[in-house]
Formats: C-alpha cells, sequence, structure tokens
C-alpha cells in the first residue's frame, strides 16, 4: 500500500520524520554524484574511446535527455502509488544502470547505459521535493527544501572529485561502482523507513480515465494550463541551459587552460557545492532578509561573475572563490524556483515537480549540446561567459514577469 496520507487541505503535521527526510538525502546524494561524475571524466573519456571533447560530453547530454523526459512517466505514478515508494524504486533501477554504466565497453555503449540512468534516476529529486511540498507548509518550505537538497549538493561535490580522481589515478569505471553501490543502499533504506512513515501529506489520487497516455496528458495539462506555472518552468529550462551547459565543460577548461591534473580540477569544483552548502545552512537568515526578488537577482550576479572569473582568470586559484560563489548564487535562485514549483499545482505535486525537473534537464541537455558544438569554435572560456550573460537575462525576466503577476507571490497562480 502507499504511505498512509492526509487529505489536501489541513495544515500539514509540524514535525517531520528526521529518518525519512535523511533517506530521502541519502537518494539524492547518490542521484547528485551519477549527475555530475561524467564531467571530469571527458577529457579521459575522449582519450579512451578515441573521440573528441565535443563527442564525449555526448555521455552527459543523454543522461539530461532522459532525465528530463523520464518526468513525464514518474511525475504521474508518485501521485498514483505513492511518492516515496516511487523512489524506492527509482533507487533499485538506478543500481542497476550504475553497473550497466560501469560494464561499457565502448562510447556508444556507454551512452546507452547513461541513457538508462538518467532515465531511472530521475524520480528521486523531484517527488522529493514534492513529498516535501506535502507535508510543509509553504512558509516553512523553503528551509527544509535547502537542508534536504545538502544531499544533492555534497553528490555534486563527491560526482565531480571522483570523476577527476578516476580520470587520473583509477579506471575510469570504478566510480560507477560506487555510485551502483550508493543507490542499493539507499533503495534498502526508503523501504525501510516507508513501512513505519505517519500519516503526511496528500492522498495518492485514483487513476483518472483512459488510458496511460491520457492519463499523463491530462496530468501535465493541468500543471500547463496554469499561467504562473508556464513562467517557473520556461525560467528553470533556460536556466538549466544557462549554468549547466557550461558547467560540463568547467573541469576540461580549468585542465585545458592551466595544465592541472584532473584530480586537482575536481577538487577544485567540489566547491561549488561548498558554496551550495552555504546556502543550503543560512536559507532561513537569507530568505527572511532578502526576500524572493532580491535572491534571485542577487544569485544571477553572482553566477554570472563567477563564471566570468572562471573563463578569463590569469591564474588557476582564482578558480577557488569561483567555484564557491557559482555554488552559492546558483542555489540562491534555484531554491527560490523549486519553492515556487512546489505550490504551482497542490493537489498534482508530483506531476508538477516532475515536469519542472523536466525542464531543468531539458534546458540542461540543449546547454550541454549548444556547449559542445562551441568549445570547438569559440573555446571554452567564451562558452563560460556566454551562459554568465544568459544567467542575468533569466533572473531579469523572471523577476519581471514576477512583479506583474501579484498572484505569483505566493505561487497560487
Amino acid at each position: 500500500m502507499p504511505e498512509k496520507t492526509l487529505a489536501l487541505n489541513p495544515s500539514p503535521p509540524a514535525a517531520i520524520p528526521v529518518l525519512a527526510i535523511t533517506a530521502l538525502a541519502l537518494a539524492a546524494l547518490a542521484s547528485g554524484v551519477s549527475m555530475r561524475l561524467a564531467d571530469a571524466l571527458l577529457p579521459r573519456l575522449a582519450r579512451e574511446f578515441g573521440v573528441s571533447l565535443g563527442q564525449a560530453s555526448q555521455v552527459v547530454t543523454v543522461f539530461a535527455v532522459a532525465y528530463g523526459l523520464a518526468q513525464l512517466l514518474f511525475g504521474p505514478l508518485g501521485d498514483r502509488f505513492g511518492k516515496y515508494r516511487v523512489i524506492g524504486w527509482s533507487c533499485a533501477a538506478s543500481a542497476l544502470t550504475a553497473l550497466l554504466c560501469a560494464l561499457a565497453h565502448s562510447h556508444d555503449a556507454l551512452m546507452a547505459a547513461r541513457l538508462l540512468a538518467g532515465a531511472s534516476s530521475s524520480a528521486v529529486i523531484p517527488l522529493a521535493m514534492a513529498w516535501i511540498g506535502d507535508v510543509v507548509a509553504y512558509e516553512r518550505r523553503q528551509p527544509v527544501l535547502a537542508r534536504f537538497l545538502i544531499g544533492q549538493i555534497t553528490g555534486f561535490a563527491i560526482g565531480v572529485w571522483a570523476g577527476g580522481y578516476a580520470a587520473e589515478h583509477l579506471d575510469w569505471r570504478t566510480p560507477f561502482y560506487g555510485v551502483a553501490v550508493l543507490f542499493a543502499l539507499a533503495a534498502v533504506l526508503l523501504q525501510w523507513v516507508r513501512r513505519g512513515l505517519p500519516a503526511s501529506g496528500v492522498a495518492p489520487r485514483a487513476a483518472a480515465p483512459g488510458n496511460l497516455l491520457q492519463r499523463t496528458l491530462a496530468e501535465f495539462s493541468a500543471v500547463l494550463v496554469r499561467p504562473w506555472a508556464r513562467v517557473v518552468l520556461v525560467t528553470v529550462f533556460f536556466e538549466g541551459a544557462c549554468l549547466y551547459g557550461p558547467f560540463a565543460f568547467i573541469a576540461a577548461h580549468l585542465h585545458q587552460r592551466f595544465d592541472l591534473p584532473l584530480s586537482t580540477v575536481g577538487a577544485l569544483v567540489m566547491l561549488f557545492a561548498l558554496g551550495s552548502m552555504s546556502y543550503a545552512l543560512s536559507a532561513r537568515l537569507l530568505v527572511g532578509r532578502l526576500g524572493e526578488v532580491v535572491l534571485v537577482r542577487t544569485g544571477s550576479v553572482f553566477m554570472a561573475a563567477a563564471l566570468g572569473v572562471l573563463a578569463f582568470a590569469p591564474t588557476w586559484w582564482w578558480a577557488m572563490p569561483a567555484c564557491a560563489l557559482l555554488g552559492l548564487g546558483f542555489y540562491m535562485m534555484h531554491n527560490t524556483l523549486q519553492t515556487h514549483a512546489t505550490q504551482i499545482a497542490p493537489e498534482r505535486r508530483g506531476a508538477a515537480l516532475a515536469t519542472f525537473a523536466a525542464s531543468l534537464f531539458l534546458g540542461q541537455s540543449l546547454g550541454v549540446g549548444a556547449a559542445g558544438l562551441l568549445v570547438g569554435v569559440i573555446g571554452t572560456g567564451w562558452v563560460l561567459s556566454a551562459g554568465g550573460a544568459g544567467m542575468l537575462l533569466v533572473a531579469w525576466n523572471f523577476n519581471r514577469q514576477r512583479s506583474m503577476r501579484p498572484e505569483a507571490g505566493t505561487s497560487l497562480a
């Protein structure tokens, strides 16, 4: 049976089981490692399989495409069968797909395995955020989401570092075995925790009339019909394109520009997580002091400045504060968007958060694909700086749209 739940309208419970959030954070950590593991491996994969850096980046692109498109399946499944249960299924499947990545014998085989890995892991973050949206009141939600996302942030850091370390010192397959173990542990813990969950959140809904395709289209149509939902989704699409497209090439840029070992580069990019963590730990204070508009604006300025420094800094050590500032700026903006996404369709949060995640990662796939085409023409530095300029435009447009819609203040448009 799905986890027990409350009706839609009553106030969420005041206390959330700590172990339930911890289990979700572990799943998010495994997902974060899987997402970013290939970034620092790209130069090694290019040599290993005899392909260009742009071609090697396709393993990042296909993961992002699959991650985004699979949301069309997992969002409604979470609403139908229970979000916590579907997250557990996703982790079990991801342990298997990570093993397929480790066993890949060619670039094409690795691309196929990464495609499956992106699809299988796609339920974790959006459904976890949707579950938190079910059990935490809106005014308290952004700090709770930020603390949960410490798991994903840590995963990002470990993924980039592990990829860089393996590229220099280990078989490139080794970190994929580690990812498989992480997902397996998360799947076991989630299943154990789910059995003891108290009543919480929004009740899983009975299946709507029609076949699977009709029901899925109806779920997402009910989200997309809302004007403010469309603004949030378009914003996160371009956020993903402008940040994560260039982000995939930061490690390669620092490696080529300063002739740094990939293991060192991976450690530098880990500082993105330090900046992100600083936001997660201070989110309650920052949200209360600055408000959402200033968070978005300041976050975009931080990201643009950081990408500009990474692109053209005269010495490698500038990358240290730049990566930390990039992480801080990203979560100042992105966590605000995530909080809005939890409320754009409260009665079908699984579908809403799945659409949000699909938009982010389809944007990422566009960004990585475009950056992969451009790096050989204009160089990695200009690709990074272009991403920073794009982030300023994305943030300015979001705040402009928000000011034109008074109802957006509570995300109930």
